[in-house]
């Protein structure tokens, strides 16, 4: 089993690296696109496992490494 958690800043959170990509489309004369917002994608192989574990297993992942909860939300696929 796969997982994959995207973790992206929550509402409200301060985005300069999505504000300096914005600037750069921008400058590289790329129109029509509007706000850009940056994130982490990050691909989990799971071992033998079902799938309640697996997303406990994520989910804790999640919440002690992957994602700073003050600031980032986060999103758990498992394929």
């Amino acid at each position: 089993m796969k997982a994959r958690v995207t973790v992206t800043l929550k509402t409200g959170v301060l985005d300069p690296q999505g504000k300096a990509i914005e600037g750069a489309l921008k400058s590289l004369g790329i129109d029509g696109i509007g706000a850009v917002l940056q994130g982490k994608v990050f691909d989990l192989e799971i071992g033998d496992m079902d799938k309640a574990a697996a997303e406990a297993a994520v989910k804790a992942a999640c919440e002690k490494l992957l994602a700073n909860t003050v600031v980032e939300n986060y999103r758990i696929e498992l394929v």
